[in-house]
């Protein structure tokens, strides 16, 4: 089993205090690792660290020589901005080799779906698929073999989470993954680090499997603590019955003895069993059923991703009744939450008297809750406590009492909203519509800022949610535990399919093929490369420089190490070296 990196009593905090404290670990060949814990924890910080960006901390770390590590960015550099999709690659490598080294990068973005057109186009037109296999291939320019994974999920539709999941079973190599996505966890990592009150905890379990161990060493954790303060207390008061009698009595026998037992009671608290600090967070969404035959009705209903923009789809009849739970699913850019965003601004115009779209029907008496995935319905200038005045207009204190319960301090109650991390804003938006009584509530994307816990929290909430749901997310966890109908939205428009296996069969069917069909540009279009019709025999020095180039490509390639060598490409130039040989007349 070789070691590939470890770590003894690492430590690192920040100004508002420490991340972590004395982490000791080992990373071996082949290991597939989760790292998990609560937003804010350290994980990102972790990766970093490991990777040497990071040099002031305390404690030892020690790189093995023979292994190269690449991390997979949570999000592009600001560096980077600018930059085409070929030249994002490139940066990675120093300046002065990237002329030579370009033929690395192409191949790569090949290899990862990029068809060539693509390889000049600016950052800022890329979708999140596309984006999260930029980072990939940013890590794999640097021919690493032990891959650090910064939640590469995030923002993914399915088909792009879909591709992910087989490109890591394909990955040869070691990694560690940070994500909050446990299903893709699970389908990938063997063992699992849960960084959770500035420590890191090792199970050798998949992570959903690594989490349930933890509730349950918190169960036995609290139990040895409540049976150790239990044995403290009777101590303590032993110790000062024996002190009240030695005074009273002048006894000196009993007041050593007190003195002792006190001296032992120090030495219990020194060595009692340490309880997690972490708060869990409770959420509850009142939801009410209606007598009605149908809440929302819609019928030739033209979505549009903004106003005067063509229309992306057409729903053609669809019907929503107390009870139903509809997930909306499509790749990004298929008009989901197009759809949910114009059926909240539907309700609204209804409530404020307005004209409205009259292929979009609700029920006149039903209650409607939006979730929106920007979170934009809280103005980043409100104090916390203003900022969810809309949801219960007659009840400061009622407002005030549910922040404390999600985690909000008093202290922190007129605090900006601007202020906010990602994770604090949602979690801000969710006590606003907890506050509320809702028939009808519309999530577009809520598990973006959530982490595991908030994510089973989510979940508890919605299974007991009485009233109808429409969900977009990408978290099919989420979807597989609270919906009983999937709309599903592709190129032809949006169609009702009665399984969420058929919904992931479709789009595992059309991620493959496209695929497919970027191999077989991308083979076709290297193949043209390697024919030579058009080479003119007649000057021989334009050949005979390529030649010596090709030579000197596979005689680089060939003194790598066997697991960085490319083999495919080792075959190709070999051909061509052929071909010009053939042309040439080279015996």
């Amino acid at each position: 089993m070789n070691t590939l990196l470890s770590a003894q009593s690492i430590s690192y905090g920040i100004t508002s205090g420490s991340l972590f404290e004395e982490l000791s670990f080992t990373l071996t060949k082949g290991d597939r690792i989760a790292l998990v814990g609560p937003n804010g924890c350290g994980k990102s910080t972790l990766l970093k660290l490991l990777n040497g960006e990071i040099p002031n901390f305390s404690g030892e770390l020690s790189v093995a020589q023979q292994c190269q590590l690449g991390r997979v960015e949570q999000q592009l550099p600001f560096e980077t901005i600018g930059l085409t999709l070929l030249e994002a690659v490139l940066a990675q490598i120093p300046i002065e080799f990237r002329k030579s080294e370009q033929w690395r990068a192409e191949v790569l973005l090949a290899e990862l779906g990029f068809q060539q057109a693509t390889w000049d186009i600016a950052l800022s037109t890329l979708s999140g698929g596309q984006h999260a296999r930029l980072l990939i291939a940013r890590a794999l320019i640097l021919d690493p073999d032990t891959l650090l994974l910064d939640e590469p999920s995030n923002h993914l539709d399915l088909p792009s989470l879909l591709w992910l999941e087989r490109f890591l079973k394909q990955w040869k190599g070691s990694f560690v993954l940070v994500s909050h996505d446990q299903r893709l966890l699970d389908q990938l990592c063997s063992s699992t680090w849960i960084l959770r009150d500035k420590k890191l905890y090792y199970f050798q379990l998949p992570c959903g499997d690594a989490r349930k161990a933890l509730v349950e060493m918190d169960a036995s954790n609290a139990l040895r603590h409540s049976a150790q303060e239990k044995e403290i207390q009777r101590i303590e008061k032993s110790a000062e019955r024996l002190a009240l009698w030695g005074k009273n009595y002048d006894n000196e026998s009993f007041s050593r003895k007190a003195k002792s037992m006190e001296k032992r009671v120090g030495h219990l608290k020194d060595a009692q069993t340490q309880l997690s600090d972490i708060e869990p967070w409770k959420l509850r969404l009142n939801g009410e059923t209606m007598s009605a035959d149908r809440l929302l009705c819609l019928e030739t209903l033209d979505v549009y991703p903004e106003q005067n923009a063509k229309a992306l789809f057409q729903v053609l009849a669809q019907q929503i009744k107390s009870g139903d739970r509809v997930a909306i699913l499509g790749k990004n850019g298929s008009g989901k939450s197009s759809l949910i965003r114009l059926l909240w601004e539907n309700y609204l115009s209804v409530q404020n008297g307005q004209d409205v779209d009259p292929n979009c029907k609700f029920h006149p008496l039903a209650r409607v809750g939006y979730y929106d995935q920007s979170l934009h319905q809280l103005r980043s200038t409100d104090t916390l406590v203003d900022a969810i005045y809309g949801f219960c207009p007659n009840s400061q204190e009622h407002r005030k009492m549910a922040l404390i319960s999600a985690g909000f301090a008093y202290q922190r109650h007129h605090q900006l909203v601007s202020d906010l991390s990602g994770g604090e804003r949602a979690r801000l938006l969710f006590v606003g519509l907890s506050l509320a009584n809702f028939h009808v509530l519309m999530l577009d994307e809520p598990t973006n800022h959530l982490d595991m816990d908030g994510k089973d929290e989510l979940a508890q909430a919605l299974h007991a949610f009485n009233g109808a749901l429409l969900l977009v997310s990408h978290d099919r966890d989420l979807i597989q535990s609270v919906c009983n109908r999937f709309w599903y939205i592709d190129d032809v428009g949006l169609q009702e399919m009665y399984t969420l296996e058929s919904v992931f069969e479709q789009m595992s069917q059309v991620t493959a093929a496209q695929d497919s069909i970027r191999d077989s540009e991308s083979k076709s279009n290297r193949q043209n490369e390697l024919d030579l019709p058009t080479l003119d025999t007649s000057n021989q020095e334009p050949m005979l420089e390529r030649l010596i180039e090709l030579e000197s490509l596979l005689e680089d390639d060939l003194s790598r190490k066997v697991k960085h060598q490319k083999p495919s490409l080792q075959k190709q130039w070999q051909i061509e070296i052929q071909a010009i040989e053939i042309k040439l007349a080279i015996e």
